[in-house]
């Protein structure tokens, strides 16, 4: 049993370090994905709620928590503009942690931090967390 649990292990961790083909395209599909990310990062830091908006698929899905499932852009959109209204959001880290391409469709994972400015006064927080994201091509989006 334990030698089955050893090959197992063994080949697993070879399947995890097989080299994933990359590609002009594939670079010019990351190259789009950190832009798309600068531009909703700034979206987010501006409190346009109309770019952000813009930049959400209208069938997104959002886990913001445990028990917080946001389903479809607007409903997003309607959460946000209730923190916009209190709080200026700064990124303060934004780590990729790896992008995996295929086809069609990109899973970027992310550690991000975030700086709450409060605008009433209130104190500030620190939110950090690790999102993954899928980009799938749509042509209506202002980033493809």
């Amino acid at each position: 049993m334990r030698k089955i649990k050893e090959i197992s292990i063994i080949i697993f961790s070879f399947i995890l370090f097989i080299p994933i083909r990359t590609n002009s395209q594939n670079e010019e599909i990351k190259k789009e994905i950190l832009n798309h990310g600068e531009v909703i990062r700034n979206a987010f830091s501006e409190g346009d709620t109309e770019k952000i908006k813009l930049l959400h698929h209208p069938d997104v899905t959002k886990a913001l928590g445990y028990k917080d499932l946001k389903i479809g852009r607007d409903e997003v959109i309607v959460g946000l503009k209730e923190t916009l209204e209190n709080y200026n959001l700064e990124f303060i880290e934004n780590y990729i942690e790896n992008i995996l391409i295929l086809d069609s469709i990109a899973i970027e994972q992310t550690r991000f931090s975030v700086k709450g400015i409060s605008k009433h006064g209130g104190e500030s927080f620190i939110f950090r967390g690790r999102t993954m994201v899928m980009y799938i091509k749509y042509d209506k989006s202002p980033t493809g």
